[in-house]
């Protein structure tokens, strides 16, 4: 049976704000992330070398990602939805098989945390 766990956070800003500034995150949450001509995202985890590349479509708040670590590989649902004037963060995560069921839950524990991080650094506007 495969896993699954949805992540959300209600950021106080405009739902294109939100989808831009995420674009641009990876270098506010992680100091050595750095983007390479095809659109990946290289950067170090906790888990290894690392990799990120969206798939995004603005008009429809899709911001679908690849993640690729030493461990294990992602693809992860991610939207950006309008609630009034503020935006809803809504990611999705499946189980890689590579991880354990405990290894799944440590990650959706940290990804929570990154999740928090993200949206204070997109309300600060730094």
């Amino acid at each position: 049976m495969t896993r699954s766990g949805t992540l959300s956070v209600i950021v106080k800003k405009k739902t294109g704000d939100v989808f831009d500034a995420i674009l641009q995150i990876p270098p506010k949450l992680i100091t050595d992330a750095k983007m390479s001509d095809d659109g990946w995202w290289s950067f170090s985890s906790l888990y290894g070398k690392s990799r990120l590349k969206f798939n995004e479509n603005k008009s429809l708040g899709i911001l679908d990602h690849q993640y690729i670590d030493e461990e294990s590989s992602w693809n992860v649902p991610m939207r950006v939805v309008a609630s009034g004037d503020f935006s809803e963060v809504v990611i999705t995560l499946n189980k890689p098989d590579e991880l354990s069921d405990n290894q799944f839950d440590q990650r959706i524990s940290e990804i929570s945390k990154m999740i928090v991080t993200m949206k204070n650094i997109i309300e600060s506007g730094t």
